[in-house]
């Protein structure tokens, strides 16, 4: 007997059908809040404001293992702009996470010592808000800040110093070695104690703007875009990785958790081999690949994230916009329109805040 349809046809079939299927069922409604309804299901959903004050810090972010206190967080600060910690005196970490414009240094791939790329294309991540993440670094292998803070000293494409390099250069500084003497009452700087000075001012570098106000509040701190971009961030499932005070950070999590048909056939338009052969949907360039080669990211921190493209972790993606249509389509599975992008990133607009003076 003959077949009526050819295996392709009824595979077109099939595919037309899928996709006529969103035309056709009724389309939910979007949720909409009053403010004070958005606010109490943010709140209620870990989504809090930073704190204010010196003493409201500590509750927050002290770490028991590296008690802060003014002294040691004004040795940090002075720290984390000192050249002395790389090899040739020209890098401190603010080389890469400059504060005043986003944490981070608008890089696709960190440049260090002697222009040295990071050699898996790995971008900064913010240093803003990064001590209130569980994790550091893309693939979250260090548990706090003062664990992160001694990486890039010693990474050879970084500040390319020992710590016994460290030790050595830093201990001829008397007056230095007197204020360490007087913090960790120890006759000798060691690299772990520069690794706490430098983690407890980083503790202090948390920003505040017009999302906190909101959620302390103040209805008019943030537009009505914003408030429905926040609704479907919310709704949409955006919040259940992006989480925390510092929206991110808590978790680590595959990336792409969702793969498509046209992924692995190549698109109709502008075809890319590069493209295709990339576990992402974008060039792997790099070739990192993650937690173990496993594709599980630390869940990038969102506050000041309009200020830190390119994005993801080796700055394939230069708009933002484009940055919040990969996540809907890939995460969520519910790629956003044009309007809901939009309003996401009018949400995400709110996340821009300035230093505290704790």
């Amino acid at each position: 007997m003959k077949k009526l349809f050819h295996p392709v046809t009824i595979t077109f079939l099939v595919v037309t059908l899928i996709i006529s299927l969103q035309f056709v069922l009724p389309k939910k409604a979007i949720t909409k809040f009053s403010d004070e309804v958005l606010r109490e299901v943010a709140l209620s959903r870990d989504m809090s404001p930073v704190p204010d004050s010196y003493e409201a810090l500590l509750k927050v972010i002290d770490n028991s293992e590296n008690p802060m206190s003014r002294e040691k967080i004004a040795l940090g600060k002075a720290l984390f702009f000192d050249t002395r910690l790389s090899r040739d005196k020209t890098l401190n970490c603010a080389s890469c996470h400059h504060l005043e414009e986003g944490g981070d240094d608008n890089l696709p791939t960190a440049i260090g010592y002697h222009g040295r790329a990071n050699p898996f294309h790995l971008n900064s991540p913010t240093v803003l808000n990064a001590a209130l993440a569980k994790a550091q670094f893309w693939n979250g292998r260090a548990k706090d800040v003062e664990e992160q803070a001694g990486g890039p000293v010693q990474a050879p494409f970084e500040m390319n110093m020992t710590p016994k390099e460290v030790e050595e250069r830093l201990n001829k500084d008397i007056a230095l070695q007197k204020r360490f003497q007087k913090i960790f009452a120890q006759k000798k700087i060691t690299f772990e104690n520069v690794r706490k000075a430098i983690g407890a001012y980083e503790r202090t570098l948390l920003t505040r703007g017009a999302y906190d106000r909101f959620l302390e509040g103040d209805n008019s701190a943030i537009s009505a875009a914003a408030k429905r971009g926040m609704t479907l961030f919310i709704v949409k499932g955006c919040k259940g990785c992006h989480t925390g005070m510092s929206v991110g950070g808590q978790s680590i999590q595959k990336f792409p958790l969702r793969n498509y048909f046209s992924d692995f056939v190549g698109m109709v338009f502008e075809p890319d081999l590069r493209i295709k052969e990339s576990p992402f949907p974008f060039i792997n360039e790099g070739g990192f690949l993650g937690r173990d080669n496993t594709l599980r990211f630390r869940v990038p921190i969102l506050r000041n994230i309009t200020k830190t493209a390119p994005y993801f972790h080796n700055g394939s993606i230069e708009k933002l916009e484009e940055a919040v249509r990969i996540m809907s389509k890939y995460q969520i599975g519910q790629e956003f329109n044009k309007e809901q992008i939009d309003d996401v990133v009018a949400f995400l607009k709110t996340l821009e805040g300035q230093l505290v003076a704790y």
